[in-house]
This record gives structure tokens, sequence and C-alpha cells, in this order.
């Protein structure tokens, strides 16, 4: 099964893929990861990425297809793969297709996770992440831990980033909704889209996810 998780910036895409990761065996493929793990590696594809990004400039959608495809030939996906951060255009979702076609694979579903603008800003200014396993905290709705420990790995450092403020949210969410909604038409004409409302506690965003794949 190969999916999309579809939605503004903090709906919940990098917790709901990491349950996908751990209970379906799906490979989570993020274009983030996938560009710094390059970077290091010595490898053709690699040596390209890390020129690019010396020189500041933007990693091409070539390349990020390239690093994809790499990843689809390394057969590691036994179940299927999660693209997370990636399709965010038109342009890349056809290349995307294409590929897939290419590798004789098809896109079973793409989920798209739904919540409003306020509700996203209140989320994002909370949140903190575990530095070690990426586990997600939240100043109101999932405080860290007394003993400053995570529960999952039991870390004791935790990460805010930088642009986790309203002003930076909202920006980014029109940079979302001018570049990416665009897809969720997209999908739907391709009979791919399938919509969740993304509020509520993980488990039950993790049961309409579930739903979503069922159907």
């Amino acid at each position: 099964m190969n999916i999309i998780l579809l939605g503004p910036p903090g709906a919940g895409k990098g917790t709901q893929a990491r349950t996908l990761v751990e209970e379906r065996g799906l490979v989570q493929l993020s274009t983030g990861d996938m560009l710094r793990a390059a970077k290091s590696s010595g490898t053709e594809m690699g040596n390209r990425v890390a020129e690019v990004m010396a020189r500041g400039d933007l990693v091409t959608d070539e390349i990020v297809i390239g690093l994809i495809e790499e990843r689809l030939n390394a057969d590691e996906g036994g179940n299927g793969f999660i693209f997370d951060g990636f399709p965010r255009t038109l342009a890349q979702a056809d290349a995307l297709g294409e590929l897939l076609e290419k590798q004789g694979q098809t896109l079973q579903a793409v989920i798209e996770m739904r919540v409003n603008d306020d509700a996203l800003v209140a989320r994002v200014t909370g949140r903190a992440t575990c530095a070690t396993c990426g586990e997600v905290y939240h100043d109101q709705t999932r405080p860290i831990p007394e003993d400053g420990k995570c529960v999952k790995c039991g870390g004791t450092e935790f990460t805010r980033r930088a642009d986790d403020n309203e002003d930076a949210m909202r920006n980014r969410l029109l940079t979302y909704y001018r570049e990416t909604s665009p897809l969720i038409g997209y999908y739907y004409a391709h009979g791919k889209l399938r919509s969740i409302d993304g509020l509520g506690a993980i488990d039950e965003v993790k049961a309409r996810v579930d739903g979503a794949l069922s159907a």
C-alpha cells in the first residue's frame, strides 16, 4: 500500500505516519530526512544534493524524484510507502505518478487531514518534540512529563522549532493554500482522495485514518 498524507503544517501528519510505520510496516519517505541523509552519503545523487545546498539553492524536483526512485529501487518497503512532505505541487504530483507507473506501482490513497487554521496555530505554538525519537508534546494538551523524560524513549532533550509562532505559522499556512492545496482537487479527480477530520486525540484521528484506508 502506497499512500500520501496531505494536510497543512501542524495537522499531525508526522504523528500518524509513525503509527502507520509501526502498525502496518510501511516505510516513511520524508523528503527532509532523505535530503539530509543524501548530503552525507557520498553517492552521485548525494553529491548533487550537497552541491545545491552548499550554494544555498533550492533542491530541484528532479533531484527529489531521483532520491525517491533510489529508495523505491532499494525495495525496502515490503508493505508500501508513506510519502511525507512530497508532493507539494501539481508538477510534483505528476512526476510522482510517472515514477510509480515506471516502477510498476500504484498510489492507493491520499489521506487529507483537515484542521481549521485557528486550531493549527494553537496546536503548533505550544509544540515540543523529543530530540531523540521525535515524540510530540504540547504545553496544553500533552505536556512534557514532570520528570522531564520522554514517555517513549526516556530522552531528556526536547526541541521547539524557531518558526513555531503565530506569525510564522500563518505564513506557512498561506504557502500551503497557495501551492499545495490544489492537490486536494487533483487527487479527488483521480479517485484517490479520502478526507478526515484531523482534530481530536491521536487515537481518535488514528481510527479515522484506519477507516479511510479500509474504505
